[in-house]
């Protein structure tokens, strides 16, 4: 799994017949301070999130599981995950509502 920023979404009403008419959300990958990659991607997103969200992201087959999609619909990455808080055990560097 990885993490990612939600920035946006993605309306695409011509499709794949095999992709359906799942939300799609552009991303960027993050570390845990934050810290963007200056790459976007575009995920499948079945939970709703929000731009602004950061979320828990599969990649290949995990992926088209995680879709309930079967080997044959073009999906590599998912959004398995709303993110509430991210910690170790010393520090604390994100929590949903703003909170450190």
């Amino acid at each position: 799994m990885k993490l990612a920023k939600v920035i946006g979404q993605v309306v695409a009403t011509v499709r794949n017949d095999r992709l359906g008419m799942d939300k799609l959300v552009l991303v960027k990958f993050i570390d845990q301070t934050g810290a963007e990659d200056p790459a976007v991607a575009v995920a499948v997103d079945k939970l709703g999130a929000g731009e602004g969200e950061w979320v828990l992201l599969v990649a290949g087959s995990s992926a088209r599981v995680a879709a309930g999609a079967d080997a044959q619909t073009p999906v590599d990455l998912s959004v398995v995950g709303i993110v509430d808080e991210v910690t170790s055990e010393r520090q604390s560097w994100f929590h949903k509502n703003g909170q450190s």
